[in-house]
């Protein structure tokens, strides 16, 4: 597969796994950097990238369901406002962080922004552990 096959199916499996849908892009991160090291940065930002649209598709979903009544646990979101999403990058969690965000209808930008970092942050352990402990 070439480079940009690679880095093309990196945001892809991003971007489908921050939304509802099962997978991980960490073993494609991976399976990329083995392959091409020297694409680290395009690399973590595709996937960055795609794992925040994924997130802000989750945040859709949220906000066009009907707001009927108060679901449990959206006080604390609801609370700590947008800079929750700074963990919308974490395993079951992430997906309903989004979700709920935009059922309670944060802010769109700032709720971008949040999960940019979380997920940018994310991808950049990601790469730092697989260089630094996997030879």
């Amino acid at each position: 597969m070439s480079e940009s096959a690679s880095l093309l199916s990196l945001f892809l499996s991003s971007l489908l796994g921050a939304t509802l849908l099962p997978g991980g892009s960490e073993a494609v991160l991976f399976a990329v950097l083995k392959a091409y090291p020297d694409s680290m940065w395009p690399a973590i930002a595709l996937a960055t990238l795609g794992n925040t649209l994924g997130g802000m598709i989750s945040f859709g979903m949220g906000w066009l369901l009907p707001q009927t009544q108060t679901l449990r646990h959206l006080d604390k979101v609801s609370r700590y406002g947008a800079p929750v999403l700074v963990l919308a990058w974490t395993p079951l969690i992430g997906d309903a962080l989004c979700l709920a965000a935009g059922w309670l209808r944060l802010s769109i930008w700032q709720s971008a922004l949040w999960m940019l970092l979380g997920k940018g942050l994310r991808y950049g352990a990601v790469v730092f552990m697989t260089q630094r402990f996997v030879v």
